[in-house]
C-alpha cells in the first residue's frame, strides 16, 4: 500500500500544487456555494435536490431544488459552509455527494439508475489525458480545486460499486455467523483493499486534503467500527449459540491513541458513531448494562474525562440524543444542564435542547397517552382499560415489509406468554382500512388488533411522536412507560426482555431519583 507522502508527491502526474488546502483556496473560491449543473436523461421527475444536514443532532434536512427543463438540464446552487457531505436526490434514488465553497461540475446520470450512471466533470477545466498533461501546470486555481471536486465525487461513486454494493464486502449475515479469526481475517482483507483503492485512486488524481481526509477516516472506523460491534451484532444475529467469549487480543485495536484524537476525521459519520459504540464498549467492560438507570450518567461521565475539544461535545451529544430516545428524561435533564456549560458558543445545543423536548412526554415513568381506536372486529378499545396487565405496544403498518416480516414473531410471542399478565395490542396506521381488515382475517394475527384513521399523520401517531414503523413501546402495569424502545418482535431476546418487566412498573423511576448529578458522577 501506497504511504500517505507518496500519495502527496505523485498526485495527478505530480502537478504543482495539485494537493491544497482550505486555506490555500478560500480566496479563489466562489464563497459559500456549489454550484452543480448537469442533465438527466430521459426525466422522469422535474426537479433534483441536494440534502445537507448541518447538525448531527438535528434530523431535519437543508434542501436546495432545481427545476429539469424540457431538454433535461438543470442548473444547482447550494449553500455550503465548508467540506460537507451531501446527497444527491432525484424521485426516490439517492447518490453520495462531496461539496465546498467553490464546487463547480458537471453532472450526468440516467432517470431509472442514478446511483449506478452518475458521473462527474469539473466545469471550465481542461479534459481528456493530452489537455490535463499539456495544461496541467496552466490551471488557474480556482479550475484545480473544481478538478479535485469532481474527482473526489467520481471517486465516492467508484467506492461504491466497488465496495458498498458489492455483498463481498460487506458484513451481511454470512459474515456475522462467523467466529472471531475468519471475521478478523475478513475485515483485515477489506480495510486493504479499500486503502489500496484509495491510494491508487488518490496518486493517479487530485483531491483536497479535505477530502482525502474524509475518505481515509471512513475506511478506518467503518472497519474499526463493525470490529467493534460484531461480538454484540453476532449474538443478535445467532440464536443457536450464546454470547462469543472474545480472545484477549481482539479489543488491541482500541489501544492506539491516534484512534481517538483523530482531528482530521471529526466530520466523519463513521467517526463520530466509532467514539459513541467506544464508549459503549468500555461502559460494558466495567459492567454497566444499557438497561441499568445509570447506564447514560455513566457513558456521559466516561466520555467527559476521556474525550476533549469538538470530539467531545459531539459524543456528550450523541449520548445525550440516546437518553433522550430511550426514555431516560430524568438522567438527561441533569446532563443536559452540564452540556451547557460546555457547548458555550451553541454549536449543537440548540437541536439537543429541542430534541429534548420532543421526548419529554414519552420520559420512562410516564403515562402513555391513551387512545380509543376501532378493533378488526368493530368493537371500541380503549388503551386504559388494559392497566394492570403488562402492555406491548406494536406500531405497524401492513405495507411495510419490516412490519410483515416480524408478523410471525408476533404470532410466537403471543403463543409464548399465552396465560400471562400481558397484552400485544398492534396499531395499524394504515391509510386504507379495507387491505389492513383483510389481512387481519385471512392471516387470523392474535392480540387486540386496531387501527388508527389518518396514519402517521393521526392524533395518536402525533401523541407517540411516530414517524417510522415498526415502532415498539413497553408500558407497565400502571399504564406509565417502561421502555420506549423495547427489543423489537424478531429479536430473541424480546422474549427475556418481557419475562424481567412484569413487576417493574415504577421501580426504574425510582430508581433515576436516586442517580448523582453527572459532575458528581465524573469524579
Amino acid at each position: 500500500m501506497k504511504l500517505n507522502f507518496t500519495y502527496i508527491l505523485t498526485c495527478w502526474l505530480s502537478c504543482a500544487g495539485a494537493l491544497t488546502t482550505q486555506a490555500q483556496t478560500a480566496a479563489s473560491q466562489s464563497a459559500g456555494f456549489a454550484v452543480l449543473t448537469g442533465r438527466v436523461s430521459s426525466p422522469t421527475s422535474d426537479t433534483v435536490a441536494v440534502s445537507i444536514h448541518d447538525s448531527p443532532f438535528d434530523s431535519n434536512e437543508r434542501i436546495s431544488y432545481a427545476r429539469i427543463n424540457e431538454k433535461g438540464e438543470f442548473r444547482l446552487k447550494v449553500p455550503v459552509n465548508g467540506s460537507t457531505k451531501a446527497d444527491l436526490v432525484y424521485g426516490d434514488a439517492v447518490a453520495d455527494l462531496f461539496l465546498d465553497p467553490g464546487t463547480d461540475m458537471d453532472v450526468r446520470f440516467k432517470a431509472d439508475d442514478l446511483p449506478g450512471t452518475v458521473r462527474f466533470k469539473p466545469n471550465d477545466v481542461p479534459t481528456g489525458f493530452a489537455s490535463r498533461l499539456r495544461n496541467s501546470s496552466n490551471l488557474t486555481d480556482e479550475q484545480r480545486h473544481r478538478l479535485q471536486m469532481a474527482n473526489a465525487n467520481s471517486y465516492l461513486t467508484e467506492f461504491d460499486e466497488q465496495f458498498v454494493s458489492n455483498d463481498g464486502f460487506q458484513v451481511l449475515p454470512d459474515n456475522i455467523q462467523l467466529y472471531e479469526a475468519p471475521f478478523v481475517s475478513f475485515l483485515d482483507y477489506r480495510i486493504k483493499h479499500e486503502r489500496n483503492f484509495l491510494e491508487d485512486r488518490a496518486a493517479k488524481q487530485s483531491f483536497t486534503i479535505d477530502f482525502y481526509n474524509y475518505a481515509k477516516a471512513d475506511i478506518t472506523y467503518s472497519n474499526a467500527n463493525d470490529r467493534l460491534t460484531f461480538p454484540d451484532l453476532r449474538e443478535q444475529v445467532v440464536s443457536t449459540e450464546g454470547r462469543m467469549a472474545m480472545t484477549t487480543g481482539y479489543y488491541d485495536f482500541l489501544r492506539d491513541p491516534s484512534l481517538l484524537n483523530d482531528q482530521s476525521a471529526i466530520g466523519n459519520e463513521q467517526f463520530q458513531e466509532f467514539l459513541l459504540n467506544y464508549v459503549h464498549h468500555m461502559a460494558a467492560q466495567q459492567k454497566h448494562l444499557r438497561t441499568d438507570p445509570d447506564f447514560y450518567p455513566f457513558c456521559y461521565a466516561l466520555a467527559s474525562k476521556r474525550l476533549n475539544g469538538t470530539m467531545k461535545l459531539l459524543t456528550l451529544g450523541r449520548i445525550l440524543q440516546e437518553s433522550f430516545r430511550f426514555g431516560h428524561v430524568r438522567q438527561s435533564a441533569a446532563m443536559l444542564a452540564d452540556y451547557r456549560t460546555l457547548d458555550l458558543h451553541k454549536h449543537f445545543l440548540p437541536a439537543l435542547e429541542t430534541d429534548f423536548g420532543k421526548h419529554q412526554a414519552l420520559a420512562i415513568g410516564s403515562q402513555a397517552p391513551d387512545f380509543r381506536l376501532v378493533s378488526a372486529t368493530g368493537d371500541s378499545v380503549r388503551l386504559s382499560s388494559f392497566q394492570g396487565k403488562l402492555v406491548y405496544l406494536n406500531f405497524w403498518k401492513s405495507t411495510n415489509g419490516l412490519c410483515l416480516r416480524d408478523l410471525a414473531y408476533a404470532q410466537d410471542l403471543v403463543k409464548r406468554f399465552e396465560g400471562k399478565n400481558i397484552v400485544f395490542v398492534n396499531v395499524a396506521l394504515d391509510e386504507l382500512e379495507v387491505p389492513w381488515r383483510q389481512l387481519v382475517t385471512i392471516k387470523k394475527l392474535p392480540g387486540v388488533q386496531v387501527r388508527a384513521v389518518g396514519g402517521l399523520r393521526s392524533e395518536v401517531a402525533k401523541a407517540y411522536g411516530l414517524s417510522e414503523v415498526p415502532t415498539y413501546m413497553l408500558l407497565g402495569e400502571d399504564g406509565t412507560i417502561l421502555n420506549p424502545k423495547p427489543k423489537r418482535l424478531s429479536s430473541r431476546a424480546a422474549v427475556d426482555e418481557i419475562n424481567q418487566s412484569f413487576g417493574k412498573a415504577g421501580i426504574y423511576s425510582a430508581a433515576v431519583a436516586q442517580l448523582p448529578t453527572p459532575a458528581s458522577a465524573a469524579k
